[in-house]
């Protein structure tokens, strides 16, 4: 029996081989009549994107992202050896079914493959420990102190069924997007290497808690969490496109490329057609990808977490003063837990206090990096004391606040004004791509930051007829914070670029800068009011000995309005080396904000630099798209 059989099996691989070949060229033959090499959805899935002079590349810098050795410049060769691929036979967690399950669901639905059962633990695994139902879209708002947040960070959260138990969401995995940067790197080079593509950026996979730890209540970042409407088979297809990222390099871009850009790009592999991407020119700033994933309807609800720091400011400010100084008192162990039952207090205002004692310390210690052996005995006395209350906690946690940071003004900026500068009139044209001043219409933005990058101001002086740039701002850094008796920020300012200063033979050149300076503020009602310690740094050939220092103070007022905004200062610096030695400037400057599209402003500012005075006051129109 068994040599009658051999015969039939010989000659029927042999009649089969040429069958499955057969099918896999009619398979590439009817994929090129679809033209789906040149489709919006394979050109997602494999990350392409159109270069200056038309041709298409992809933006995965992994050869072990392709299958054929012409994928990374040629979709469609990248498409016929994906087809031959996935019905190549065999099986395991290395076929390329397993390796690209995104590409096989998509080329199954467009060319109908013939069906073969091809096993892929690992990823059917991965697949079962996410146990994804729903995807949401996280926004960490902006943290001025790190180079790679200071635009704020978006990640995806991967949530499981809905039990109602926030336990259930912070055990939910996350998809996140960032450089691969050594730990100790300097903040300076990982800026500078993170602007021109000096990192490879890599796909993690990490609970949501660890994201929220490090967030909430490391970084005091409020969280918006905006669940997205995707359908079970656009959630799998996400999912599976992130299998195929795991361990996929991408030359990393803190201005386009970055983590805001790539997840834009995995929405559009779940939903073909949505071309986010198409959003993106010269910058991807995290705040504008959620703008426009709301613009494409992709969000079915929104939820606000808010930092530590935010809670325990809102619980502190619904203390009288007398339970604040307790508060104060109780945070730095000069009165013990047990002693509050001595105040003027009723039970609920008792309890009250220690509830809001107990979160602030909580928030020092890890603000200030307590030594456990100082948190842990102020945080279970004060536990100890509050079990000793039968009182329900009453204290509220902050209101979600009436604009999101989404909401706030675009971040491009034109202006155009009209001033005078001393003697000469002129007409100016600033542009600036990002992100926000302190001026600007503020809601939806930090309250006293400030975040300008490669701004560029030119001038047009009517009577010389001439154009000049006046101002080159490469990157601008303010961080003004209010100083109370619980929160004692530093405030900080850091610049650097090019601007126009007097030389030595009284020629005004174009000069590259460097400035800095620290100091701090309180808060007088609506106004923020302090001193800030400054030093300046000029270099240039023209200057009398190639550069000069200066160090000063700047004394200041600033409100931020919804309506109106002003700031007013008096500032003094003191040059070291060249021929001027002492410059001496009163400024102040009023914004009005007509929406969050438009803003008027009036500016005005007397100077002396040494004995000559200047007065330059300008009009503007400020336009945010």
């Amino acid at each position: 029996m068994l040599h009658r059989l051999l015969p039939c099996l010989f000659f029927g691989c042999l009649i089969a081989a040429p069958a499955l070949a057969n099918s896999v060229d009619q398979l590439i033959s009817q994929a090129r009549v679809q033209q789906l090499a040149h489709s919006p959805a394979w050109l997602a899935l494999g990350h392409y994107q159109r270069q200056t002079l038309g041709s298409l590349e992809s933006q995965a810098d992994d050869p072990g992202f392709f299958l054929s050795d012409e994928g990374r410049h040629n979709p469609a060769a990248e498409l016929e050896a994906s087809i031959r691929a996935m019905l190549e036979p065999g099986g395991g967690n290395r076929h390329a079914r397993c390796r690209f399950p995104a590409r096989y669901r998509w080329l199954r639905d467009q060319l109908a493959l013939p069906e073969q059962a091809v096993s892929c633990p690992d990823y059917e695994n991965w697949i079962d420990q996410l146990n994804t139902e729903t995807v949401t879209l996280v926004f960490a708002a902006s943290y001025l102190n790190s180079p790679s947040s200071m635009f704020g960070h978006t990640f995806i959260r991967l949530d499981p069924s809905q039990t109602g138990d926030e336990t259930d969401l912070l055990l939910a995995s996350t998809i996140s997007y960032a450089a691969d940067a050594s730990a100790h790197e300097s903040e300076i080079m990982f800026a500078y290497r993170g602007i021109f593509g000096g990192y490879p950026g890599i796909t993690a996979i990490r609970p949501y808690y660890e994201m929220v730890k490090l967030y909430s209540d490391v970084e005091n970042r409020d969280l918006w969490e905006y669940e997205l409407n995707l359908s079970p088979q656009e959630t799998r297809q996400l999912l599976a496109h992130t299998w195929e990222l795991r361990a996929t390099r991408f030359d990393y871009y803190f201005l386009d490329e970055n983590c805001a850009y790539r997840l834009l790009a995995l929405i559009d592999v779940a939903r073909p057609g949505t071309n986010l991407l198409s959003n993106v020119t010269t910058h991807a700033i995290p705040s504008d990808t959620v703008r426009w994933v709301l613009q494409h309807d992709l969000v079915a609800r929104i939820h606000y977490r808010p930092s530590a720091a935010t809670v325990v400011k809102a619980q502190l400010g619904q203390l009288n003063e007398s339970q604040r100084d307790t508060a104060v008192e109780l945070s730095r162990g000069t009165l013990k837990p047990a002693d509050v039952a001595t105040k003027d207090f009723e039970p609920v205002e008792q309890a009250q206090v220690l509830d809001a004692a107990y979160d602030y310390v909580r928030y020092l210690a890890l603000e200030q990096n307590w030594p456990r052996d100082k948190a842990a005995p102020l945080s279970y006395g004060l536990l100890a004391a509050r079990s000793l209350i039968d009182q329900p906690g009453t204290l509220t946690g902050p209101a979600r606040p009436e604009t999101r940071d989404d909401q706030g003004h675009d971040t491009f900026r034109t202006t155009f004004r009209v001033g005078r500068d001393g003697p000469r009139d002129y007409l100016e044209l600033a542009l600036r791509p990002a992100y926000h001043g302190l001026l600007d219409p503020p809601a939806g933005y930090r309250d006293g930051a400030q975040l300008q990058f490669l701004r560029l101001d030119t001038r047009f002086y009517t009577e010389q007829q001439e154009w000049q740039l006046e101002r080159l701002v490469a990157v601008e850094i303010r961080s003004l914070a209010t100083i109370d008796r619980f929160f004692t920020p530093l405030s900080w300012q850091v610049g650097t670029g090019a601007r126009r200063t007097y030389t030595h033979r009284g020629h005004r050149v174009l000069t590259p800068y460097l400035e800095g300076g620290a100091g701090y503020l309180a808060g007088l009602g609506s106004w923020q009011a302090g001193a800030i310690a400054t030093a300046d740094l000029e270099i240039d050939g023209d200057l009398q000995k190639g550069w000069d220092i200066a160090p000063g103070a700047d004394v200041l007022a600033l409100r931020q309005g919804r309506l109106v905004s002003f700031m007013t200062g008096f500032g003094q610096k003191w040059w070291l080396l060249g021929a001027k030695t002492r410059e001496a400037k009163l400024y102040g400057e009023a914004r009005l904000h007509l929406g969050k599209r438009h803003s008027v402003a009036a500016s005005a500012e007397r100077s002396k630099l040494d004995n000559a005075y200047t007065t330059q006051w300008a009009l503007g129109w400020h336009t945010y798209f």
